[in-house]
């Protein structure tokens, strides 16, 4: 935005001056037939078929403006909608994003959270091809991603069978880490901070696994437990995980568990907003993967240690 433009709003400046800014100059994957300017997007889908996941992030319920930048937002947005891409084994292409805010918001915020959505978007190659701006009460972010199987089986949550090796690739419990440390204005531990504004998303590796053979995948969004519960329901198989084959989660957390007088374990297997894969597995599991437990035979449900896990199991939308 110029510097003459500086401190204008959404309502100064008006909904189709605030998409020119911000789709001017973005440069869209092969894909792209027609971005964002007409009616709808097009894009191509060389597999035949397209892979559809949408989610939203809504203000002082997903995030806080006084914790994140317009630009961390953007980048979470995205994040958290390609890895449920990834969990299907499939490649994101594209991204169509809808925004709400208050017409007093800032339009160098709004160019902000669209670089965020942007240079998340780049670093698999993807587009954000098109989307909406409407007035709201507080900032919303609306995601539809679109993704391209490229002749893959998509891997659903419903194949896991007993004998599988259950694995993982990703962190686990930093984003709960650095959500209790934003809460209590503990300013120690930049790293886990900054990886409740902005999760590490593991782009390429559900494709890897479902090459590798994986029967059964998800993404951590709501907690481990949660997670691999769905897993396990739509399987109608037991989970069995292991804490030791955990612990290197547990000590990435640990020291901020102290300072904050957490649970560690709390984090790891209850803490969501990581969006790292789990995934089961007939055989050797890829490369980077790491093995956290075993399926069983059903009833549906997880233990950890052979157990019924008593803690929290995971967020709750209600």
């Amino acid at each position: 935005m110029a510097d003459d433009d500086r401190g204008e709003t959404l309502a100064d400046l008006g909904e189709f001056t605030v998409i020119d800014r911000l789709v001017e100059g973005r440069l869209h994957a092969p894909i792209v037939l027609v971005g964002p300017g007409d009616d709808a997007a097009v894009v191509t889908a060389g597999d035949g078929r397209i892979v559809v996941s949408t989610d939203m992030l809504v203000e002082g319920r997903h995030f806080r403006l006084d914790w994140s930048t317009p630009h961390d937002v953007g980048r979470k947005a995205i994040a958290q909608n390609a890895a449920d891409i990834e969990a299907m084994g499939a490649t994101t292409t594209a991204f169509v994003v809808a925004f709400g805010a208050p017409g007093a918001t800032l339009g160098d915020d709004a160019l902000r959270l669209s670089d965020g959505l942007w240079d998340e978007a780049r670093t698999f190659g993807a587009s954000i091809v098109g989307g909406d701006l409407v007035a709201a009460p507080q900032w919303v972010i609306s995601v539809t991603a679109l993704g391209d199987l490229e002749g893959r089986v998509p891997v659903l949550l419903g194949g896991a069978r007993p004998g599988d090796l259950v694995a993982v690739i990703g962190d686990l419990g930093r984003s709960a880490a650095g959500y209790a440390l934003w809460l209590k204005d503990i300013h120690d531990f930049d790293g886990l901070r900054r990886s409740h504004l902005v999760p590490a998303v593991p782009y390429g590796q559900g494709r890897m696994a479902a090459d590798a053979g994986a029967t059964a995948m998800t993404d951590v969004s709501d907690g481990l437990l949660a997670d691999v519960r769905h897993l396990a329901d739509a399987s109608a198989v037991g989970v069995d995980l292991l804490r030791e084959a955990l612990a290197a989660d547990h000590g990435a957390v640990a020291g901020a568990a102290t300072a904050t007088g957490e649970d560690p374990w709390a984090w790891v297997l209850g803490g969501g907003e990581d969006h790292a894969l789990v995934a089961t597995f007939p055989g050797a599991v890829p490369d980077g993967w790491r093995t956290v437990g075993r399926v069983v035979e059903g009833p549906a449900r997880v233990l950890v240690d052979g157990a019924e896990w008593t803690g929290d199991t995971g967020w709750q939308s209600f």
